[in-house]
């Protein structure tokens, strides 16, 4: 499997609206994609970087994975993207390297994505994002 190149960072943060008004102050760059993805439990704002992002998370809830994450270990990093030709053919790689995956299959993300993620446990303690660009 070859991981093309970081898609995305993903922040979780308490406040989107501060943390987009910050990230525009502080970069002076606008959001390039926003978009609510219910189905994850978050509004998302991504940020282009080169050809990568940082995407910022808020939650929609306190019962989904960001609600969780944001209870548990407060604001900050919650994951790294990978961008990959096949998500299905990378989780297939992974499955037969012995890694722990979350997803078995991709699923639908924002921007028209398939995504799929890998367990922590098995990427050293960070959560680990496979994406395949819309067709």
């Amino acid at each position: 499997m070859l991981l093309r190149e970081v898609d995305h960072v993903g922040i979780a943060v308490e406040d989107l609206e501060a943390a987009i008004e910050e990230y525009r102050r502080a970069f002076g760059i606008e959001p390039a994609h926003r978009e609510r993805v219910e189905h994850q439990g978050v509004d998302e704002v991504l940020f282009g970087v080169g050809t990568s992002f940082i995407q910022l998370l808020g939650s929609l809830g306190p019962d989904t994975p960001v609600g969780r994450f944001l209870a548990r270990r407060g604001e900050g990093i919650h994951h790294i993207a990978y961008r990959v030709d096949d998500v299905e053919a990378a989780l297939a790689a992974l499955r037969d390297a012995g890694v722990r995956l979350i997803d078995e299959r991709g699923r639908p993300g924002s921007r028209g994505t398939t995504v799929a993620f890998v367990h922590p446990s098995a990427m050293h303690g960070v959560l680990v994002e496979v994406v395949q660009e819309g067709r």
